[in-house]
C-alpha cells in the first residue's frame, strides 16, 4: 500500500496529471519520470516512443511502483495496450479518459482536438470519441510549436500566446464548442489557449478523469494507502534533461517543494 504511483511524459506535461492525483489522493506518493533530454515526442517514430516509453517503465519499475500512469498522450497511443497486458499491475492513460469527458461536456457534438504530431497521426482521439458516439463531429490539429513553448517555461510570456495564436489558427475557422487538450503539456497554456478559443469553448483537460479512473482502479483492487499512512508520502520526482528547469515549472504547477534527480535511461530495447 506504501508504494508508490509511477507517472512517465515526455517531459513536464505530465505534471498536469501529477497535480489531479495528488488532489484525488493525497495519502499516495508519486514516482514522476520526465524525459525532458529527448522532449517532444510528437515528431518522433512510433517505434522511437515505444522504445523511450519502456525505457521510463522500466526505471519506474525498479522504483517499485504499485500503479503507472502514462501521462503523455503521444506514449499512450504507442504503448499503452501493449503496456497494460505485460504487467500485472494497475496501467491508465489519458485519451479514453479525456474523451469520455468531452462526450460528456459537448453540447453541439463538435469537438476538436489538439496534440501532437504522433497523437493526432494515430487518431486515438477521433476513434476514441467515435466508439463513445458515432454521430459525433470530430477536427484534429497537430501543435508541434506547443511542447516546446512549455518546456521552455515560459508559461507567463506573452509571446507564448503569439505562439498559441498561430497553432490554433486553422481551427478558428471552424465551429466546436468543445476541446480536447490531447497533450498533457497544454493545460499548462490553458490560460493562453483560452484566450485564443473564446470563453464559449469547454476546455478538457484529460487528467481530472485519468485520476478518478486509477483512484477507482486502486480502491477496487484494495491497493489505495490507507488512514495508517503517512498524509505527507514522499514523492520521487527524476528527469532525464536540465533537473533545474524541471523543478521550477514542478514547483510552480504543483505547489510543492520538488527535487529532481537527473536519471540516466539504459537503453537496452531495441
Amino acid at each position: 500500500m506504501k508504494q508508490g504511483i509511477g507517472i512517465i511524459d515526455s517531459g513536464v506535461g505530465g505534471l498536469t496529471v501529477a497535480k489531479e492525483v495528488l488532489r484525488q489522493l493525497p495519502r499516495e506518493a508519486i514516482y514522476y519520470f520526465g524525459d525532458t533530454a529527448r522532449c517532444p515526442y510528437g515528431p518522433r517514430p512510433a517505434e522511437e516512443v515505444r522504445i523511450f516509453s519502456l525505457q521510463m517503465i522500466e526505471f519506474l519499475l525498479r522504483e517499485n511502483i504499485k500503479a503507472l500512469m502514462i501521462g503523455c498522450n503521444t506514449a499512450a497511443a504507442v504503448v499503452l495496450q501493449e503496456v497494460s497486458e505485460q504487467l500485472d499491475i494497475p496501467v491508465v492513460g489519458v485519451i479514453e479518459p479525456g474523451a469520455r469527458t468531452a462526450i460528456k461536456e459537448t453540447k453541439t457534438g463538435q469537438v476538436a482536438v489538439i496534440g501532437t504530431e504522433g497523437t493526432i497521426r494515430s487518431e486515438a482521439y477521433a476513434q476514441a470519441l467515435k466508439k463513445l458516439n458515432p454521430q459525433i463531429q470530430v477536427t484534429s490539429l497537430a501543435c508541434p510549436t506547443l511542447v516546446p513553448l512549455v518546456e521552455s517555461g515560459k508559461l507567463h510570456d506573452r509571446e507564448g500566446l503569439e505562439i498559441v495564436r498561430e497553432a490554433l489558427q486553422p481551427l478558428m475557422s471552424g465551429t466546436f464548442d468543445t476541446l480536447i487538450l490531447g497533450c498533457t503539456h497544454y493545460p499548462l497554456i490553458a490560460h493562453f489557449i483560452q484566450e485564443v478559443v473564446g470563453n464559449g469553448v469547454k476546455l478538457i483537460s484529460s487528467a481530472e478523469e485519468a485520476a478518478r479512473e486509477l483512484s477507482a482502479v486502486l480502491s477496487f483492487r484494495r491497493m489505495l494507502a490507507n488512514g495508517g499512512d503517512t498524509v505527507n508520502p514522499e514523492h520521487r520526482f527524476f528527469a532525464s534533461g536540465n533537473s533545474e528547469l524541471f523543478m521550477s515549472i514542478a514547483e510552480e504547477w504543483l505547489n510543492i517543494k520538488v527535487w529532481a534527480h537527473q536519471a540516466v535511461l539504459e537503453e537496452k530495447r531495441k
